[in-house]
C-alpha cells in the first residue's frame, strides 16, 4: 500500500517549510544554550505526519515492524513508559564520510531523509527520545519536537567529524527529548566521557526524571562511544566512567536507570561486559526477543561499505531489571526487509535500526532480584 495522502493542502502554514532552510539560524549560537526563542504553537501530530507523506509520496512505504510482547505476568498499574533508541545518522557522515557504496546519494537528500525521520519517531509515538548522530538539532528536531510537546537537550561532541566535511550543519552529538506532559525533569548532567582520566569526544545526557502518573523518579541517560576496530579498550575506559557517573546519580542504583546508546561495541567486548556485570543491575532489554531471553539480536546495524558488508550488533537499551520489567519490544527489520543493498536506502534513512521499548516499574521496588 501507498502513503495515504488524506487532506494535501495541510492545515498548518508547512511546519517543515519553516525548518527547510538551515539559514534560519545563526550559525554562530552556542550549541549548548537553550534557544531563548519564544516557544511556537503546538503541532499536531498527524499535521505533521501528513506533511511527511507528502514529501515522500515517490519513497517507497515505511517497513511494518511489530511490537512483540514479553511480560504476560505482572500487569502493570500504570501506563507504560516508551522508549526509543536510535543513531539517526548525521547528514554531513551520510553525505560526506560513511562511503555508503550502495546507497544512492539521492536517497541521503537531507529534505526527504529528515522526512523518513520524523515519520519513523511519529510511527512509534515515544515518551522518551534518544537520538545519536544529531548534526540537525537546531535547525530541525528542537523546532519541531518541542511544538509537539517534548522537552529538548543537546549535547555537541567537543570535535565532531562532521566539521571536517564542508557544507556541515555544525556538530553532531547526542539528544534526548522527553514529553513534558508525562514526565518532570529533576536534574540533566552532560558528561564528556572520560578513557584513562583523559578528556574524550564522546558525550552523554543523563536525567533524573519524575514520572508524573506515578511519582516514580528514574534516570534516563543516552550515550555514543568512540567507532572502530583497535578502540576496544577505550570503550572500555568511556563505559567505566560513563557507569561510574550513573551510579553516583541513581545514588547507587535506588534510583532506576534506562541507558540507551550505539556502543560502537558487539556483545563479545569488553563494554558490554562491564554493563552486564555492573553493580547497577542492568540488563540488556533486546534480549529478550531471543528464544532463551539471553542472547541479542543478530544485528542493529548493516551497510555495505568499500571495505565489504558491515553487519554487527552495537546498539543497545540497559535497564535495571530489579526495578523496571519490559513489556514489549519493537522486533527488527529482517534481512529481506532491509533488501540486498542494505542501509540506508530510500525505504530506510540510518544505517541503524531504532531499538523501542515499552517498560513499567515493577510491582515490588523493594525486591533487589
Amino acid at each position: 500500500a501507498g502513503r495515504s495522502m488524506g487532506n494535501s493542502s495541510s492545515r498548518l502554514y508547512s511546519a517543515l517549510a519553516k525548518t527547510l532552510s538551515s539559514s534560519a539560524v545563526p550559525q554562530h549560537r552556542d550549541c549548548l544554550g537553550q534557544p531563548d526563542a519564544a516557544p511556537l504553537d503546538p503541532i499536531d501530530p498527524k499535521d505533521l505526519l501528513e506533511e511527511c507523506q507528502m514529501v515522500l509520496q515517490k519513497r517507497p512505504p515505511r517497513f511494518q515492524r511489530d511490537f512483540v510482547a514479553l511480560k504476560a505476568s505482572a500487569a502493570s498499574s500504570h501506563r507504560p513508559i516508551r522508549v526509543m533508541q536510535w543513531n539517526i545518522l548525521a547528514q554531513a557522515l551520510g553525505e560526506g564520510k560513511d562511503n555508503f557504496v550502495q546507497c544512492p546519494m539521492e536517497a541521503l537528500k537531507w529534505e526527504e531523509r529528515k522526512c523518513l525521520i520524523l515519520e519513523e519517531i511519529l510511527a512509534y509515538k515515544p515518551d522518551i527520545l534518544c537520538l545519536q548522530e544529531v548534526d540537525h538539532y537546531f535547525d530541525t528536531f528542537e523546532p519541531l519536537l518541542s511544538r509537539l510537546g517534548y522537552q529538548c537537550t543537546f549535547f555537541p561532541k567537543p570535535w565532531s567529524p562532521c566539521l571536517d566535511v564542508e557544507q556541515n550543519n555544525g556538530p553532531d552529538g547526542c539528544a534526548l527529548f522527553f514529553l513534558k506532559d508525562r514526565f518532570e525533569l529533576i536534574n540533566s548532567a552532560n558528561i564528556r566521557l572520560t578513557a584513562m582520566k583523559l578528556k574524550t569526544n564522546q558525550v552523554a545526557i543523563a536525567q533524573t526524571l519524575k514520572c508524573c502518573e506515578t511519582g516514580r523518579l528514574f534516570c534516563i541517560a543516552v550515550t555514543h562511544l568512540k567507532a572502530r576496530t583497535g578502540w576496544e579498550r577505550f570503550r572500555s575506559a568511556q563505559g567505566c566512567d560513563l557507569l561510574q557517573n550513573l551510579k553516583s546519580i541513581t545514588q547507587g542504583a535506588n534510583i532506576p536507570l534506562i541507558i540507551c546508546g550505539d556502543f560502537n561495541a558487539e556483545p563479545t567486548e569488553e563494554v558490554y561486559k562491564e554493563f552486564s556485570n555492573s553493580s547497577l543491575n542492568l540488563n540488556s532489554a533486546y534480549k529478550l526477543l531471543s528464544p532463551d531471553g539471553q542472547s541479542e539480536p543478530p544485528y542493529t546495524t548493516w551497510k555495505i561499505r568499500p571495505s565489504g558488508e558491515c553487519r554487527h550488533t552495537l546498539d543497545y537499551i540497559w535497564y535495571s531489571q530489579h526495578a523496571l520489567n519490559v513489556n514489549s519490544a519493537l522486533d527488527l527489520l529482517t534481512e529481506e526487509q532491509i533488501g540486498p543493498n542494505r542501509l540506508p536506502s530510500f525505504n530506510y534513512p540510518s544505517d541503524h535500526l531504532s531499538l523501542v521499548c515499552d517498560f513499567s516499574f515493577s510491582q515490588d521496588p523493594d525486591r533487589l532480584l
